[in-house]
This record gives structure tokens, C-alpha cells and sequence, in this order.
């Protein structure tokens, strides 16, 4: 699909348009990600390659939009590392604040599970959004157990109105 096909799309549908535009422009910077690592492009012959395509896998992504199906490029030798989603992520960041502002506001996995079907966002089930929550106590746990880098001066006021 090139870019006049998806400007086609978005016109006829708009909704369906924006998922094929983002779908695209995912897919094309995973390729240029994809040439980074390898460091020669698809089919290209040069002495500086340091892995070789496998070709693609899907790979689906779930967004705002609804659920992305991409072309995650795969090397033979190497793991293929990508800015796209987080290793075993496949919710975007904005969705997963969202489920995680909803679990610290005391809404139960399952209410979560409906909402974000109500939304478009199929497949996020309970355990996902627990892991999710331990993923966001152990951030907490971190930040409350970090040193702390300098002092810092306090001033105790203790007193009695009559």
C-alpha cells in the first residue's frame, strides 16, 4: 500500500484511513530501524552487515485507534530491537496510563477489561492489567527507595492554640 492508496482511504473513511496511515508510517520506521541494525538494506551487499533479514512477522499493536497489525522485520542471527513498542509490549503507552490511572483509582480488572472494550481495545485481560500494576509498584518501590542525592534541610513547628 503506498501513500496515495491510504490519502484514498482516509477520504472514503476517515476512522479506517488513520489506522492505515499510522499502520504505514509504523511499518516504515521499523524498516529504517531495520537497516540501523543491520547495517545494509534489504537485499544491499556490503562488507559492514552485521545480520541478515529473515523477513517479517506480524506483530499487533493495540492503540487508540484500534488494533494495529504490523510488520515487525526479523534478522536470522540478532534480535531485533524496536523504538515501536517496548520488548513484549503490544498496547500503546497511552492506553496502558489510562488502565493504569483507572487500577490506582480502585476500578477492578475486570471493569477495565469492559471499558477498554467499549473503547475499541480488545484482548486486554485481567492479567495483563495486573501486570501492569506490579510493573507500576515496582517503579513506585523504586522511586521511595532511591538515595537521596543531597540533605534537605526541614524545619519541625510543633505548637498549642488556646
Amino acid at each position: 500500500m503506498d501513500l496515495f492508496d491510504v490519502v484514498q482511504q482516509y477520504v472514503s473513511d476517515q476512522d479506517d484511513g488513520l489506522k492505515a496511515l499510522l499502520t504505514l508510517f509504523l511499518n516504515l520506521v521499523m524498516e529504517y530501524e531495520a537497516e540501523q541494525q543491520a547495517g545494509a538494506a534489504r537485499y544491499q551487499r556490503t562488507p559492514n552487515r552485521k545480520a541478515y533479514r529473515n523477513g517479517t512477522k506480524p506483530r499487533t499493536l493495540k492503540t487508540r485507534l484500534g488494533e494495529l497489525i504490523l510488520s515487525k522485520p526479523d534478522f536470522r542471527d540478532l534480535s531485533f530491537e524496536t523504538t515501536v513498542f517496548e520488548k513484549y509490549s503490544r498496547v500503546e503507552r497511552a492506553v496502558i496510563n489510562a488502565i493504569l490511572e483507572s487500577y490506582k483509582q480502585g476500578v477492578s480488572t475486570r471493569r477495565i477489561r469492559s471499558i477498554m472494550g467499549q473503547l475499541g481495545i480488545q484482548g486486554v485481560s485481567a492479567d495483563t492489567v495486573s501486570r501492569m500494576a506490579q510493573e507500576l509498584d515496582d517503579k513506585v518501590q523504586e522511586f521511595l527507595s532511591r538515595p537521596l542525592e543531597q540533605p534537605i534541610p526541614y524545619l519541625v513547628v510543633d505548637a498549642t492554640y488556646l
